[in-house]
């Protein structure tokens, strides 16, 4: 365990106090297992406890071996993908306390590594990659037996079914051997997998061609769309996670690297448009980050002339009072290939006219940030890290900021968990992690129980995830943060690396009770929470 810095207690609980007078009123503090909801509708928002957990036994964090990293739960049955084993576990949840594998299936015959699976209606979804090769979809029964193999585009990332069970999307990353002559760079696209009868299907692909230079629509791409490996759009932009529209007429996609999303119609099959997301001002109040892993404590302060890329990685469709709105977990992401490496530090890519002291490298001056903007070092008088350390909310209509949790996921972490504030997920940790997307917020779901929309958010460093209220959109309110990871213990876990989170309604749930599953990569394991029964 790595040396931790010292840690101001009054400090962190004067943080705390201010914190909660400021912007969660609905918090009380105190609470040891996590913040709990208060005031007068506390008794009507669902606890969540951890009631089982599934291990695969593949991860090892010292052999960076990562498994558990998708689950997708449907009925009596989980299915769980093994990234270094190239396989899905299919496991018996009828007694959610004790997960018990049934199968694990092979699909190294169809690529390199399993990145993703999803459950519709009487069938199973998964998709493999295979390098910059065309990657496939393969289809099986929910027992296990295999159906079909159907080819896709390059780099598949991630799965979903349309609500209706009728389609299966297909975020195909596209990414890069390199950027060097002779490197391979595939188009990112997304494919439409219609489930037709007898057992006949017809796949769309839709790519982003008519919005490179001399495309049609070259026009409707907007500027603050990062395009920066590939001068083409059709090639740069990388199609991350997609979430459907209830009535599955829309579809939206996180476009990660470039800090966008696209939003597909999928009545026309055609991509509607595509939304920049902009930028984070961290020198605004509420905005705050610790920006040093060289500071000697937690230090979360707003910082002039630098911006957060918001870069989402999960993403979820909600709707409220028949509007639609899009949960985003912004976590960054950077390229980092032959040809092009993009991160470097504060203080060797600003100006000292600019940040003046802030470029100390116990203060700002570690801060990961890109280079990919204009102007040589000498010339850079802004600075943009990687993600946003936050959620947001995103108006699905029009793609404009609805809101912003500002600091709120650094603050809790830093209350709750002084002593490994911004821990690393391989290794238990003291602040390794704040000059490099801080808590780092992967996972996004969303989900209703008793008519009230409710947001999950995993944070992919420190563990865990946050309990959010959505039912007004424009002022959400975190109810709960719960971590099963002991710091204490040498060993990382029990649960580490939140990868993706699956919500199980109640209708769908093998005990009736609403479901939050929550799949570690690090530790190779599955968590189950349940809402407690009222």
């Amino acid at each position: 365990m790595k040396q931790k810095g010292k840690v101001d207690r009054a400090a962190v609980a004067s943080r705390l106090m201010s914190f909660q007078r400021k912007t969660m009123a609905g918090l009380v503090a105190g609470c040891l297992a996590g913040f709990c909801a208060a005031g007068a509708g506390a008794a009507d928002h669902p606890k969540f406890e951890l009631i089982g957990s599934y291990t695969t036994g593949l991860a090892d964090p010292v052999l960076e071996l990562t498994s558990g990293e998708v689950a997708a739960m449907k009925g009596d049955k989980l299915y769980v993908t093994n990234a270094s084993d190239v396989s899905v576990d299919i496991v018996d949840v009828s007694d959610p306390t004790a997960p018990r594998r049934l199968k694990r299936i092979d699909l190294s015959p169809y690529g390199s590594e399993v990145t993703s699976v999803s459950v519709g209606k009487g069938l199973v979804a998964a998709v493999v990659e295979d390098g910059t090769e065309i990657g496939n979809l393969v289809l099986f029964s929910p027992g296990g037996s295999h159906l079909r193999a159907v080819p896709v585009g390059a780099g598949p990332d991630m799965v979903t079914f349309t609500p209706d069970g009728k389609r299966i999307l297909v975020a195909n990353e596209g990414e890069p051997s390199g950027y060097l002559p002779g490197d391979v760079d595939p188009p990112g696209s997304v494919s439409i997998v219609d489930l037709l009868p007898r057992n006949r299907i017809q796949v769309t692909t839709l790519g982003f061609a008519e919005f490179d230079p001399q495309g049609a629509r070259a026009a409707e791409l907007p500027a603050d769309v990062r395009i920066f490996g590939s001068p083409l759009p059709s090639l740069d932009l990388e199609p991350e996670y997609i979430t459907v529209s209830k009535d599955g007429k829309r579809a939206w996609v996180s476009l990660q690297e470039n800090n966008a999303i696209a939003v597909l119609d999928l009545e026309q099959l055609r991509v509607l448009r595509i939304d920049a997301l902009g930028y984070k001002d961290h020198s605004l109040p509420g905005n705050g980050l610790d920006a040093s892993d060289r500071d000697g404590g937690i230090h979360i302060e707003s910082w002039p002339n630098v911006f957060g890329m918001y870069q989402p990685d999960g993403i979820a469709a909600f709707r409220v009072d028949g509007h639609s709105y899009v949960l985003s977990a912004n976590e960054g992401d950077a390229r980092d290939y032959p040809g092009l490496a993009e991160e470097s530090r504060l203080r060797a890519s600003t100006s000292d006219a600019s940040f003046g002291p802030a470029r100390d490298n116990a203060l700002a001056g570690r801060l990961t940030v890109t280079t990919a903007f204009p102007g040589a070092p000498s010339e850079q008088t802004t600075a943009y890290a990687f993600g946003a350390r936050s959620f947001s909310v995103w108006d699905g209509e029009n793609g404009q900021l609805v809101y912003d949790s500002g600091d709120a996921l650094e603050q809790i972490t830093a209350a709750l968990h002084p002593d490994n504030f911004n821990s690393d997920n391989a290794e238990n940790t003291f602040e390794t992690r704040s000059d490099n997307k801080g808590p780092e917020p992967e996972a996004a779901a969303t989900g209703v129980i008793d008519g009230r929309t409710y947001g999950f958010i995993g944070l992919e460093r420190i563990g865990g995830f946050v309990v959010v209220d959505l039912s007004d959109p424009t002022r959400p309110e975190i109810l709960d943060y719960l971590n099963n990871r002991n710091f204490a213990q040498e060993a990382v876990g029990p649960d580490s690396g939140p990868e993706v989170i699956d919500f199980v309604a109640a209708n769908e749930s093998p005990i009736g009770r609403p479901l939050v599953v929550v799949a570690n990569e690090i530790t190779g394991t599955v968590s189950i929470y349940a809402a407690q029964s009222r």
